[in-house]
């Protein structure tokens, strides 16, 4: 089984329309829709925002439903000229932008399980992701991910995340999901579409081209499907 999982409704509205015989449970406040998409046995989780609600998300579906691989799907803010609205960055790794324990020591983002900052994605899946994206006609660049618990919006901010990480998209659930997956043994990928750009009013931008992201994101993610 495959999963994937979404932070807001809008970002698994097209997979769930698509999916066949689903079937929706609730493990506490989480909803999983289990079904088949393109053919594949698959879960979506609603993880809801945030790195605490995605852990959550991620943890109860490894535990109930024992995917080998769980797919991120969504939406990003861009920190690189590279990635404009509605591309998609394909995850080669995650980074906690928010942790620090810098005050003992350790370098910003630095975890002890990993002897580093960045939890990884399978690069094999995001390969097929690239793939997926290119029969969609959709522009997707593989691409290191910041996520935290706050909506990047300020120049300051973003400019940091990119001189300590080298990162070129910012979102709030991913580094979770990567992080749990690693330490349940499971194999993690990143969809994200661009909805907000590195130099535009990004509160603005967000509303307005969230459906376009989100779209794409799905897209590209019922692409990878069939290819897997």
């Amino acid at each position: 089984m495959i999963g994937i999982i979404c932070a807001l409704d809008i970002e698994a509205e097209k997979l769930k329309s698509s999916m066949t015989d689903a079937a929706t449970e609730k493990i506490g406040r989480l909803v999983f829709t289990a079904g088949k998409l393109m053919g594949k046995k698959v879960v979506i989780g609603m993880a809801g925002v945030g790195k605490v609600n995605a852990a959550m998300c991620t943890q109860a579906m490894i535990m109930r439903y024992n995917p080998w691989l769980v797919v991120n799907s969504g939406v990003a803010g861009s920190l690189s000229p590279r990635l404009d609205i509605g591309d998609i960055a394909v995850g080669t790794g995650v980074v906690e932008h928010d942790f620090d324990t810098t005050a003992v020591g350790d370098a910003p983002g630095y975890f002890n399980e990993i002897d580093g900052d960045t939890f990884p994605c399978d690069a094999d899946i995001a390969a097929a992701i690239l793939r997926a994206a290119k029969g969609e006609n959709i522009r997707a660049l593989p691409a290191k991910i910041a996520s935290g618990d706050q909506f990047v919006s300020d120049s300051e901010t973003k400019a940091r995340i990119v001189r300590l990480f080298g990162a070129e998209a910012c979102e709030m659930e991913g580094g979770a999901i990567a992080h749990v997956c690693h330490g349940n043994g499971v194999k993690c990928a990143v969809i994200r579409a661009i909805s907000d750009s590195t130099d535009g009013e990004h509160h603005i931008e967000f509303y307005k081209f969230l459906p376009i992201a989100a779209e794409n994101s799905a897209r590209v993610m019922l692409a990878l499907l069939r290819e897997l």
